[in-house]
């Protein structure tokens, strides 16, 4: 009995003399944090400065007769311009959505088959694709060979292009992310395959998927170069074609006004700037509130 507690004793005086931190660790474990808090803080900063800045100079602009007037030269409103990027974003979103989501159905559920990692190298090559070389082809293809002039549908097809690989990765992800002890539950009860992913694997990836929705559409909403080849621009409100009519957009307010030589444009294309980062901002938070809400009731999350 008194060997044994030798032996503990002896064992747990090893033991913390072995867990004894040095000094090295320490120091380097303190300017590790150092390092952490002030990268936190300069990005804190940065995000600050941008954002207060946008908003001192949009500030002017920023009345009610921006949201009830159109561009009209280089000054007036900008109801127009947002009105064509909401068409545009939604437009976008509508067709790239469910081929988006099937797509990252089909590589989570047979994505370790030839064709699925075909699939996923070219939807990683899609991402890589500069939006201005999109907007190109778009130009080659849509606006010239097909002789829809700019349109909203060329526009509109190219923006889907853009999102369709973000939106199959993220959907891919959240389906992967459900144990498969969830798949086989759901086959041990004699459901097919079909019900298995729609009844039971969407439920619980839906937060996460509906994540990527709102991330793509943030996307969408600050795209410049496709829309310039694509969707031109116009001083009016959409008249509801398709094709041959050009539309307005926040984007290239921004873009255009920033280099006239008048403090109106300059006003505008400041609160062109403010509108669009809030709503991206909105879009994101929204976004991460669904993907908590999600995680808190399939229990990631405690309460």
């Amino acid at each position: 009995m008194a060997a044994k507690e030798m032996d503990v004793g002896v064992f747990r005086k090893a033991g913390s003399e072995g867990f004894r931190v040095s000094w090295s660790r320490r120091l380097t474990t303190a300017f590790a944090w150092c390092f952490v808090v002030f990268s936190f803080l300069f990005v804190a900063a940065m995000f600050i400065s941008i954002i207060g800045d946008v908003f001192i100079h949009a500030w002017p602009a920023l009345t009610p007769q921006l949201l009830t007037e159109i561009t009209n030269g280089i000054g007036g409103g900008l109801k127009n311009a947002i009105e064509g990027s909401m068409v545009m974003s939604l437009g976008a979103l509508l067709l790239a959505a469910p081929i988006g989501i099937a797509s990252g159905i089909y590589l989570s559920e047979h994505g370790e088959a030839g064709t699925g990692k075909m699939l996923r190298f070219l939807s990683d090559v899609l991402v890589g694709v500069p939006s201005i070389v999109l907007g190109y082809v778009g130009y080659i293809t849509m606006v010239i060979y097909l002789g829809w002039q700019f349109s909203v549908a060329a526009g509109i097809i190219t923006l889907t292009v853009m999102l369709l690989p973000y939106i199959a990765r993220s959907t891919e992800f959240a389906l992967r992310n459900i144990p498969v002890a969830v798949r086989e539950a759901g086959y041990g009860l004699g459901a097919n395959e079909g019900r298995v992913v729609l009844h039971i694997l969407m439920p619980g990836a839906a937060p996460a998927i509906m994540t990527g929705l709102f991330y793509a559409v943030a996307l969408s909403m600050g795209e410049t170069a496709p829309l310039l080849y694509t969707a031109g621009w116009s001083n009016y409100m959409w008249n509801g074609h398709f094709t041959k009519e050009p539309i307005g957009y926040l984007t290239y307010v921004i873009w255009t006004f920033i280099n006239e030589p008048f403090a109106e444009s300059h006003r505008l294309a400041f609160a062109a700037a403010f509108l669009i980062t809030s709503g991206v901002l909105l879009l994101i938070l929204t976004g991460r509130w669904l993907l908590r809400r999600g995680q808190r009731r399939m229990g990631v999350y405690p309460g």
